[in-house]
């Protein structure tokens, strides 16, 4: 079917709008049609050649949307259920196999390579490949194939609009604090970086109970925006060299748990030295 995509077509290039032909769903894949994207900085990076990914190329991986056909096999959605295409996970080696697909041994190769497994792609154009399953999915298009494995049904009367970046940060921040740190009511909680996931995290320190939750950003708007979703304190790291010595008056000795989101050297330590010590 021909469908609308924002196509790069060289390292650095432009996102340019073309119709592409989109292959039809094997029997163990769906047809979604997608509403909403989020852009991620991941999806830049692909842009700019930092995977060594092939051109041209169709990126995105925060995909919500309505599913419009499925495979002979798929039994888990049918035409008209509304979802988000997660990350993809291979489903036989040995992490898969322990219910641990966040880390599956082969997760860096079906995000990046642009192909199905198989080496197939998804999209073309006068019949030439264009590479179009970034993170399996390639969601800045009006309708991408994703396999079942990484499709979750959402309710129906649950905003598409706002649901792609649960894909990614949404589950990255909460998933880090409720399924491996894992914290109990009262615990005290601080998170580096409140983007979309440090946000994600601080919300589920306040789902878990945490307190107080301190959140340390250099963007004053941010900081209210945490404050507004639970955060106990704020602290504006900008200009500012005692951010632990701040973080440990508030707590009176440092936190149980922390959380860091900047990628900074220098932050990732100050988030290991606010925790309590051992």
């Amino acid at each position: 079917m021909e469908i609308t995509a924002a196509v790069v077509r060289e390292k650095l290039g432009a996102f340019t709008i073309e119709k592409v032909r989109l292959t039809d769903p094997r029997s163990d894949e769906a047809l979604v049609r997608i509403v909403a994207s989020g852009m991620c900085q991941t999806d830049l990076h692909g842009r700019d050649g930092y995977y060594n990914s092939p051109y041209p190329a169709v990126y995105g991986h925060e995909g919500a949307g309505v599913v419009e056909a499925v495979g002979t096999s798929v039994t888990k959605f049918a035409p008209g259920d509304h979802v988000v295409i997660s990350f993809p996970w291979c489903g036989s080696c040995p992490n898969c196999r322990r219910d641990l697909p966040f880390h599956c041994m082969y997760a860096r190769e079906l995000k990046m390579r642009g192909t199905r497994p198989d080496g197939s792609t998804l999209m073309s154009k006068d019949g030439a490949p264009v590479y179009s399953a970034f993170f399996q999915q390639s969601s800045f298009a009006t309708h991408v194939i994703a396999n079942e494995r990484y499709i979750v049904k959402v309710r129906k009367d649950a905003p598409l609009e706002l649901l792609g970046p649960f894909a990614c940060s949404g589950q990255t921040g909460a998933g880090a604090v409720l399924n491996s740190m894992r914290p109990k009511p009262g615990d005290s909680f601080a998170v580096f970086g409140v983007g979309a996931v440090g946000l994600s995290a601080l919300m589920a320190a306040k789902i878990a109970g945490c307190e107080p939750i301190i959140a340390v950003d250099v963007h004053e708007a941010r900081l209210a925006l945490a404050r507004a979703l639970g955060a106990t304190h704020m602290i504006n790291h900008n200009g500012r060299a005692d951010v632990v010595a701040e973080i440990r008056r508030i707590t009176g000795q440092g936190v149980r748990f922390s959380v860091e989101t900047s990628a900074q050297p220098a932050v990732f330590r100050e988030a290991v030295e606010a925790l309590i010590a051992a």
